[in-house]
């Protein structure tokens, strides 16, 4: 594992900055490969994150931890929580890491001095121990990471838009393999073409 301040540098690279959020996503990722006994940031695709937030902290989980949204060894489960499950693939085993709910006035006890309660919590969150900035449970999980992980290469065509499905999600849906937009399970309503392609 690379020390804390090479993964805190890669992370402020994506950001142009370095945040206390980013510091704690980095942390977790240390912590996760302590708690599970794995050498991190993995290289291979047998961890696995749920991340309950989006932003900087997932730039930092994904430093540490070698997971990655475009390696599909990250997934975002949005629940507005600065919060992450690692899951390993081989042992089933998941670790649940969260902000211990005190940390930032504790940061601001440790550093009073500082300019402001974002520095302060900057540079305390790289000094405190991993087990006072988190809370860690073992946890089991209700979703199926066989089927979240999916088999390589699964690829389909919808029936009804034409589209290629990946990882196996598709739906049947009266007799027809459809993507879930197409089954009725979209996040957007088509207006019109925005393209100008004429056939």
């Amino acid at each position: 594992m690379p020390d804390l301040q090479t993964l805190l540098a890669q992370s402020a690279a994506l950001h142009n900055h370095l945040c206390p959020r980013q510091v704690l996503g980095v942390q977790m990722g240390i912590y996760a490969g302590e708690l599970l006994e794995l050498d991190l940031p993995q290289r291979d695709k047998r961890l696995y994150a749920l991340i309950e937030t989006d932003g900087c902290f997932a730039d930092g989980v994904a430093v540490a931890s070698g997971c990655w949204l475009g390696r599909r060894t990250m997934r975002l489960l949005d629940y507005g929580k600065v919060a992450v499950t690692f899951y390993d693939s081989l042992t089933e085993r998941a670790v649940r890491l969260a902000p211990r709910p005190e940390i930032r006035e504790r940061a601001v006890a440790l550093l009073p001095q500082a300019e402001s309660r974002w520095h302060a919590q900057l540079h305390a969150y790289q000094q405190l121990s991993r087990p006072e900035l988190f809370k860690a449970q073992f946890v089991s999980l209700s979703l199926d990471m066989q089927a979240l992980i999916s088999r390589p290469g699964a690829r389909v065509t919808c029936a009804r838009c034409g589209e290629e499905i990946l990882n196996e999600r598709e739906v049947l849906l009266n007799g027809e393999v459809v993507c879930r937009s197409c089954a009725g399970d979209a996040y957007y309503s088509v207006l019109c073409a925005a393209d100008a392609y004429a056939d």
